[in-house]
């Protein structure tokens, strides 16, 4: 297996400057808190400029200042405003002399013809749904406002427009189990997908999730870090092999999280899951 590249793993065209341009969305899951996951630089009071001026020096303090940089337009939903003001932010960001693209996470059910039009038109813009299941139940149960069928569409606009598309999922929604996320990616490799992100559901301090998880916490299963690595392996086996794999788990600062994480790097995790994929001696795509 010494010249066997294990699994498709993403290579961002460019370092990402995460933004928040003060959108919103039409409605909050139930494990939603938007606040984990995005930088103290990042904040709707300051400027799309300002914020990526101050994204430049962050990432410079880490030794991070070498571009290309995308705009990032991460928190809620970044298509779920009139077109004339989503026009506004998006060319802000394009027109600062360090941005080489943008970046859009959204909804599946925030997009329409014409915003994947003038999307398209841009030219340099990559689009990531949070589809989070397949299942029209799990959806439901968590209240995203949306079926699998409204995914579907979305991705298959944007794959129509020739807009490269990354779908986020969520492991570990409540009635999930191991063996429904491995019947549901047959469903993912049928998406015209250019790259997916996965991670494990994480229960966050005052989210009705956690709520629901600490009342009914027999809904939910919970990997150990060395069980969900096995899982993973599992779903690259049968993930379709030219699909890129941008994330395979995601963490908070510890200060958000309701249930204590597993406490490794990303580094590590990364180690730990190639060092697994070459025991098994698999790869991503194996059993597609």
């Amino acid at each position: 297996m010494s010249d066997k590249i294990l699994y498709n793993s993403a290579k961002e065209p460019g370092l990402k400057l995460v933004l928040d341009a003060g959108f919103s969305c039409p409605g909050r899951c139930m494990f939603c808190d938007n606040a984990a996951f995005h930088p103290a630089y990042s904040t709707p009071s300051k400027s799309i400029t300002q914020q990526l001026d101050e994204g430049i020096a962050f990432h410079a303090k880490r030794g991070r200042s070498e571009g290309p940089y995308l705009a990032y337009f991460q928190s809620y939903s970044n298509t779920y405003a009139p077109l004339e003001r989503l026009r506004e932010a998006y060319e802000e960001a394009l027109a600062h002399p360090a941005v080489e693209g943008i970046v859009i996470g959204t909804r599946p059910d925030c997009v329409d013809a014409e915003k994947l039009d003038y999307i398209a038109s841009l030219g340099c813009a990559r689009m990531e749904y949070g589809i989070e299941s397949c299942r029209d139940e799990t959806l439901l149960r968590v209240h995203r406002g949306h079926d699998f069928a409204c995914s579907e569409w979305a991705v298959q606009e944007n794959a129509a427009r020739g807009i490269p598309v990354c779908g986020h999922f969520i492991l570990g929604l409540p009635g999930e189990t191991r063996e429904t996320i491995l019947e549901d990616v047959s469903h993912i490799n049928a998406l015209p997908l250019d790259s997916v992100k996965f991670h494990q559901l994480q229960f966050l301090k005052g989210t009705p999730m956690t709520a629901e998880f600490e009342a009914h916490p027999e809904d939910f299963v919970r990997w150990t870090l060395d069980e969900y690595i096995d899982l993973l392996v599992d779903i690259l086996e049968r993930l379709r092999p030219d699909i890129a794999v941008g994330r395979l788990a995601a963490s908070v600062p510890p200060r958000y999280l309701a249930v204590p994480g597993w406490g490794v790097k990303a580094s590590t995790f990364s180690a730990l899951l190639d060092r697994r994929l070459a025991a098994r001696e698999t790869w991503q795509g194996k059993l597609f």
